[in-house]
């Protein structure tokens, strides 16, 4: 390119598509043998010999450090999924890659990158439209069961699996517990609410729910009470320690005992500040730094419960939850320390618990909203983090289902469905998008393909007998027609029904899942030329100049 006074090298057309296809397939080939509930597990050792084994699609993603711009749109595209819906991050990226192969393949054959984008998006609309009209089934004719059927479904793959039954409970409790009402009357369920504390020790089943907040930390000393009731919260991001003064700062005495009083002044302002913060009525004390033994002293005299060292994103979920501010400092507008009343947060009790090895604190009836806190137990650190993915993620699909109020069957029944639709809806167009449409049909179809592989099936008969099946709904289009819901059953090697089996999955999980891959798709479909420069080597390198 130094023809065109660029330093650098340029890539276009076929050369820089294949490139991208490679790319996004070497993506997806590491993800897709840990889809559905027979995947593997990956283990991702980083640089400085952290081990993480985890099968979400998402973790795996985030911990590889992708260099490629054309892997890092998918990598960008797990993690709003993960965000979104919470669930469905493995199948939203093997989707998005076929759909490119697919893409990439009918550009070599000539047509025009515009008509394919244009094919995938009608694809996608119609997509969309059969889901909502035919496939999808409300909570209300399925009842209270299918929120249980859908936590399951969503842990089938993870490491919850084995007692399905108790997470599945614990985890619609938690959800249901946080519901709160927006202005327009909705419901809502913020998962945010929900904390997770880990603890080392006992089985994973004898996890608890705990109404309230727990925060792992303990007081700050023994002579505090270890129970306060009806709590006044003061929240603080600044260390309670004797006042120093500053660096940089000399002071000249002539006489020896000034010296004296400089240290009791300065003792004295740190007492001056702990009373301030006792006025406002404050009897629980939380700070994110330390609080040294002079302010400690304060505090057990005065009856209150101090704690240290409290994480920042604990602290404003508290803040959050008791309607509470977190105080960054105590100086006011003109300068003077003061401390309102008003950022102090409310709880009807505040109480040390001893949990495994330590104590934690548990804040209860919080003020504003209501807050729940999982305390997942389990034997190790690895076995302990990825319960909490694989718990963030069956409590965003309850979230999902309990909101939306809608689920669709799951096990590669949606794919499949769409997939004969696609291919109908393709003869019917008129235009050159049909080549696009009928290759988005038969994209889909990885999702059933890729679950029967990893279940050591028969890919190629039960895709087949799948699409039978769905082949004989679509030609009767009843409202009851069983058909419609016929997925995969991976242990038994089979097809049946699968929203009486009670594989379930939330209707906007793959409504989003659809939307988002496609969106991906035509992102890098767009591209058609890339130029990357030469990085410039430093001032005092030799080779400059010449």
């Amino acid at each position: 390119m130094a023809h065109v006074g660029i330093d650098g090298e340029r890539k276009s057309g076929i050369d820089i598509r294949a490139e991208h296809v490679t790319a996004t397939m070497a993506i997806s080939n590491i993800v897709k043998s840990s889809l559905g509930p027979v995947g593997l597990d990956k283990m991702l050792v980083d640089d400085i010999g952290d081990v993480t084994i985890t099968n979400d699609g998402a973790t795996i993603l985030q911990r590889l450090e992708v260099e490629h711009p054309a892997a890092k749109v998918l990598v960008e595209l797990a993690e709003l999924q993960d965000s979104e819906v919470g669930d469905g991050t493995t199948s939203v990226v093997i989707v998005a890659a076929e759909l490119l192969k697919r893409g990439t393949e009918l550009v070599k054959n000539g047509i025009h990158p515009t008509t394919i984008m244009t094919g995938f998006r009608l694809a996608l609309k119609d997509a969309v439209k059969f889901v909502k009209s035919t496939l999808m089934v409300t909570i209300d004719q399925l009842g209270d069961d299918a929120i249980i059927s859908a936590a399951k479904t969503s842990m089938a793959s993870k490491l919850l699996n084995a007692d399905e039954d108790f997470w599945s409970k614990l985890a619609v409790d938690a959800v249901r517990s946080i519901k709160t009402h927006t202005a327009d009357g909705k419901a809502r369920y913020p998962v945010s609410a929900i904390h997770i504390l880990k603890a080392h020790g006992k089985s994973s089943t004898e996890s608890e729910l705990v109404s309230g907040f727990a925060v792992n930390v303990q007081r700050a000393a023994q002579g505090m009470p270890s129970m306060v009731k009806n709590a006044r919260i003061a929240l603080l991001d600044f260390p309670l320690q004797r006042h120093k003064v500053q660096m940089g700062i000399s002071v000249q005495v002539d006489d020896v005992s000034e010296v004296e009083g400089i240290r009791q002044r300065e003792l004295d302002i740190t007492k001056e500040r702990i009373q301030k913060i006792l006025q406002s009525g404050a009897n629980v004390v939380l700070t994110t730094k330390g609080i040294d033994d002079t302010c400690l002293k304060y505090f057990v005299e005065a009856g209150i419960l101090a704690a240290r060292r409290v994480k920042k994103e604990d602290l404003t979920r508290l803040a959050r939850a008791t309607g509470g501010h977190v105080v960054v400092t105590l100086a006011d507008m003109e300068g003077n320390e003061t401390f309102d009343a008003e950022c102090l947060g409310s709880a009807e009790m505040v109480q040390e618990e001893r949990v495994g090895d330590g104590e934690m604190l548990y804040i209860r009836g919080t003020a504003m909203s209501k807050a729940t806190t999982i305390v997942i137990r389990g034997a190790n650190e690895f076995h302990l983090d990825e319960l909490d993915r694989a718990l963030h993620d069956v409590l965003m699909v309850v979230k999902r289902v309990l909101e939306s109020a809608a689920v669709v069957a799951g096990g590669g029944s949606v794919e499949a469905a769409l997939s004969i639709y696609l291919e109908k809806q393709a003869q019917l167009l008129a235009t050159r998008e049909h080549l696009a449409v009928a290759e988005f049909a038969q994209a889909l179809l990885v999702i059933p393909r890729t679950l029967s592989v990893n279940a050591a099936q028969d890919a190629i008969e039960l895709v087949a007998k799948l699409r039978a099946d769905h082949h004989a709904a679509q030609l009767d289009p009843k409202d009851n027609n069983p058909l419609k819901f016929t997925g995969l059953d991976l242990f038994s090697g089979d097809v049946r029904n699968n929203l009486l089996s009670g594989v379930l999955e939330p209707a906007i999980s793959k409504i989003k899942c659809l939307r988002f891959a496609t969106e991906a798709a035509i992102t890098i479909l767009r591209i058609d030329d890339m130029i990357k420069l030469n990085p410039k080597p430093p001032p005092d390198d030799p080779r400059r100049g010449h």
